[in-house]
């Protein structure tokens, strides 16, 4: 298999299990069970309704339709579904918040248009 058919890979937690520690992938990953401890994936990171984490996530891009306590950074889009509950800091380039998502924390949105303007003067 070569490294970029690797990278397309989905991980996938399911509901009724618990992991306990840092998770690091290049690929993809779901979580529709508990994670307490950090998640990183180099692509997209999905939380189902029945997910949980206790912990940062970094991601390229995060849909997050359970719960999460902790702060996420995703690098391109973060999407908050219906039923989302996050309590944390986030950051990202893009943000959707659905109706009926719960939010407690700072945004900070800021890509390379962003840079190039003056935040001071808003």
């Amino acid at each position: 298999m070569s490294d970029k058919n690797a990278v397309k890979e989905l991980n996938l937690i399911g509901s009724g299990t618990t992991i306990e520690g840092k998770i690091r992938t290049q690929g993809n990953i779901r979580v529709d069970g508990k994670v307490v401890g950090e998640l990183h994936a180099a692509e997209n990171v999905a939380i189902g309704l029945t997910g949980e984490i206790e912990g940062n996530i970094n991601g390229k891009n995060v849909t997050v339709g359970g719960k999460i306590r902790g702060n996420i950074i995703a690098v391109d889009k973060l999407v908050f579904e219906g039923k989302a509950v996050v309590r944390g800091d986030i950051r990202s380039a893009r943000l959707v918040i659905d109706e009926g998502a719960v939010f407690d924390g700072k945004i900070s949105m800021s890509d390379a248009r962003a840079s190039n303007h003056d935040i001071q003067k808003y």
